[in-house]
């Protein structure tokens, strides 16, 4: 498994089953995730210069950038 090397990804408290192995990104590289590459697409596209009202208002966006991403082919 690929992770980056959040405080929650790095705990001792974290149990890893014996059949998964971890795979620490290096520190600062959100290069180097490929989910990074994919908030960063949808920011650049949907979600940037914007003024969210609610929480809920922030939902909504954000499935919506969802939704358009995967509706690309």
């Amino acid at each position: 498994m690929l992770m980056d090397q959040a405080g929650w990804h790095m705990t001792g408290k974290l149990v890893i089953p014996h059949n998964i192995s971890i795979v620490a990104l290096p520190a600062k590289c959100p290069e180097l995730n490929p989910v990074e590459n994919i908030w960063q697409f949808m920011r650049d596209n949907w979600l940037s210069n914007r003024v969210f009202t609610s929480y809920d208002n922030i939902i909504d966006h954000c499935c919506e950038a969802w939704n358009k991403l995967v509706d690309q082919p």
